[in-house]
């Protein structure tokens, strides 16, 4: 009896597939149903003491975090301590901006002044204890940042009932851009954010590290 053309007659091997093989097809198989392959968020640029950071309406130099000690002026006072963190800033545009101060963290992605874009300061300080911050100038302190001057601006913090400060301050850094807004045509400087459901979240341009320097009595 002749065999059907093409056949042995033998029993065909079974092959063999790795298990890794395997593995890899069925993630595959399963980012694709995800959507497809995405790439992970890159993360900011870690900046230390003395860098420049470009942040569209404002050029900042970290200067630098120190403890400040400030005599009392009368017997009636107590010498007060506090972190401060030392800034140079230029601001770039036409307007005058406003010094302002970082925001709480319910509220970072809002905001315009130099102070906003501050969105967030690690470890962070107790509510009580500020954030207060002034910009130095001829006749003292003011809350303004006038058009192309570079003006040093503080941003303090103050240490009550003996607390010790930090080794060291991180920050996020926002920035900002001059374009129109979503509902009003006109340009106007703006943070740059992202929408996440309802809220608006800042993107960080950049993480600052600065050690805090021991006290400077003042």
């Amino acid at each position: 009896m002749t065999e059907p053309s093409g056949g042995s007659g033998r029993p065909r091997r079974p092959v063999v597939v790795p298990a890794v093989a395997l593995v890899l097809v069925t993630a595959l198989g399963v980012t694709a149903l995800a959507g497809g392959l995405s790439e992970a968020p890159d993360a900011p640029p870690q900046l230390g003491k003395g860098a420049v950071l470009d942040q569209g309406r404002f050029a900042t130099r970290f200067v630098e975090s120190r403890v400040r000690l400030e005599k009392a002026q009368t017997q009636f006072d107590e010498d007060k301590r506090f972190v401060e963190l030392v800034f140079e800033v230029t601001n770039r545009g036409d307007d005058t901006a406003s010094v302002g101060v970082p925001p709480r963290q319910e509220d970072a992605g809002y905001g315009d002044s130099f102070g906003s874009s501050l969105v967030k300061i690690s470890p962070p300080f107790p509510a009580d204890s500020g954030p207060f911050a002034f910009a130095l100038a001829k006749g003292g302190q003011t809350g303004q940042l006038h058009p192309g001057i570079k003006t040093t601006v503080i941003v303090r913090y103050q240490l009550k009932d003996g607390r010790k400060p930090p080794e060291k301050v991180t920050l996020d850094v926002a920035s900002y851009e001059y374009a129109a807004g979503f509902n009003d045509p006109s340009e106007r400087w703006t943070m740059i954010t992202q929408d996440e459901g309802d809220k608006l979240v800042p993107e960080v341009k950049a993480q600052v590290t600065l050690p805090v320097q021991e006290d400077a009595t003042a």
